[in-house]
């Protein structure tokens, strides 16, 4: 991928999500084993566009470990946020500072021991802000005021300039110090993760459908436009949006608000071809035989809602037969798609032990399934 730094064409090379979560856990894992090495680890800086999810893998990943988070972002902030508030010595003599309480302190009660102190929007704050965070950054320290604890580990996050995104010129001091991570929007990445979240299913189709349609700046960028924040919050709507009476005019019109007109009008149209596909509940069930469209629009989308489906059902042993049958029915590469995301479904869903998948695994129709499978390697 290319990009501008200043006046420099450059080759950058991307890294998907799951590239940059193994690097910033690495980090993090080494820290917990060596608290002291989280001054000698280089922070982490997050390129990507707008609605890629840089904030949100972290605190995820944070609320994973069980760490610490703390998410300042800048653009929102003032100088004195950071360096802290000078207050004037009684006997005149000179102002001490007074630091804010939301840096984390060693010891103190109610602090963890480790964690991430993740500054957002970095490359939207203004050069006095930028500079209030330098030290903060680059020395683990304010002054002889304050310095961060052994266990918690810096991070950035920043929109790039030729996003059309608020993004200023980052200083070869600061830049210098970053272990700098460009992350490009990977469909497989984001349907794993839109799985393990339950994202609605018709979304998780049309991505896989039009994976162009994940990230595209094409249009105009002061509406809404498409990128995996926009898509969650597609998913949220719809769910919001049945069973409430909100008319389905209105639907769209939410829906285009937040993807913008081209995408939401190919999105609502595949939601309204896929609304003719095979009535899944039923031959999970048993009640009406399998069968597999030809249409590949209805194929993702049937791939979908089985998945979610079967993964979400109350009672899945009922459906297990059904399933199968389904699975038998389909195509190698589609069936294998199918239980890929029945697996992904399951094990996000349910605790190891319990070993939801393994009840599949010991159905007596599984090994046929299986052979399946594998005759067609």
């Amino acid at each position: 991928m290319s990009g501008t730094r200043g006046n420099r064409e450059e080759v950058v090379t991307t890294c998907s999500v799951g590239n940059a979560q193994e690097i910033i856990r690495h980090h993090l894992d080494s820290i917990s084993k060596d608290p002291g090495c989280s001054k000698e680890l280089p922070p982490i800086m997050l390129w990507g566009p707008p609605g890629i999810g840089k904030s949100t893998i972290i605190r995820e990943m944070t609320e994973e470990m069980e760490i610490g988070f703390i998410d300042v972002r800048l653009a929102q902030r003032e100088p004195v946020d950071i360096r802290g508030l000078p207050v004037p010595r009684e006997d005149k003599s000179g102002v001490d500072w007074m630091v804010s309480s939301e840096w984390p302190r060693a010891g103190q009660e109610g602090v963890p021991e480790s964690g991430v102190i993740l500054f957002d929007e970095l490359t939207a704050a203004d050069a006095s802000l930028q500079v209030a965070a330098y030290e903060f950054i680059l020395d683990r320290r304010l002054g002889n005021l304050y310095e961060v604890p052994e266990g918690w580990y810096i991070v950035a996050a920043g929109n790039r300039t030729k996003d059309s995104a608020v993004a200023r010129t980052m200083s070869s001091a600061l830049a210098n110090r970053f272990c700098h991570l460009e992350l490009e929007a990977n469909e497989k990445a984001w349907v794993s993760w839109a799985i393990s979240k339950e994202i609605e299913p018709s979304v998780i189709a049309f991505i896989r459908y039009r994976p162009e349609l994940l990230l595209n700046m094409a249009g105009n960028r002061e509406r809404g436009w498409p990128s995996p924040r926009s898509w969650e919050r597609v998913s949220a709507e719809i769910r919001l949006a049945r069973g409430s009476g909100l008319s389905p005019r209105s639907l769209d019109l939410v829906i285009e608000g937040l993807v913008g007109a081209g995408a939401a009008m190919e999105f609502n149209a595949f939601r309204n071809w896929t609304g003719s596909m095979p009535d899944v509940e039923k031959m999970l069930s048993g009640e009406i035989k399998p069968e597999f469209p030809k249409r590949s629009d209805l194929q993702y989308a049937m791939v979908s809602a089985i998945a979610h489906y079967f993964s979400t059902a109350e009672d899945r042993e009922p459906l297990m037969n059904g399933l199968f049958e389904i699975l038998m029915s389909m195509p190698v590469e589609w069936a294998q798609m199918a239980w890929t995301d029945i697996e992904l479904f399951l094990n996000n869903r349910f605790a190891p032990s319990t070993l939801p998948v393994e009840e599949l695994h010991l159905h007596l129709h599984y090994q046929k399934f299986a052979d399946k499978l594998l005759g067609s390697n």
